[in-house]
């Protein structure tokens, strides 16, 4: 069975960093697109940084300049540095991937989140 397990939430004071991890296990052949969403209280779920296998990335607006995604294939993980930390950045962070299982179909997976709480 495959899962995404993300790690690195907690609580930061306004200017600070995380690092935000999301390892995929099971029967994987590899991670093709992935992506970090942030829902906050109220608000929809939003797509804060994507990245292709090929090492295409997109960021949202909102974070350009302080967040960082990137990806370890070999270790089948996925990771989100986030840097210069705003109040509003506070919000429940999900790593969501299309994974390509060793029997070749892909299929798309969501992470069951980690808290990210930012202090002003």
């Amino acid at each position: 069975q495959v899962q995404l397990v993300e790690s690195g939430g907690g609580l930061v004071q306004a200017g600070g960093s995380l690092r935000l991890s999301c390892a995929a296990s099971g029967s994987i052949f590899s991670i093709n697109r992935a992506g970090w969403y942030r829902q906050a209280p109220g608000k929809q779920r939003e797509l804060v940084a994507g990245i292709t296998s090929g090492g295409n990335i997109n960021y949202a607006d909102s974070v350009k300049g302080r967040f960082t995604i990137s990806r370890d294939n070999a270790k089948n993980t996925v990771y989100l540095q986030m840097n210069s930390l705003k109040p509003e950045d506070t919000a429940v962070y999900y790593c969501n991937a299309d994974i390509i299982l060793a029997t070749g179909q892909w299929y798309n997976y969501w992470g069951q989140g980690t808290q990210v709480t930012v202090s002003s």
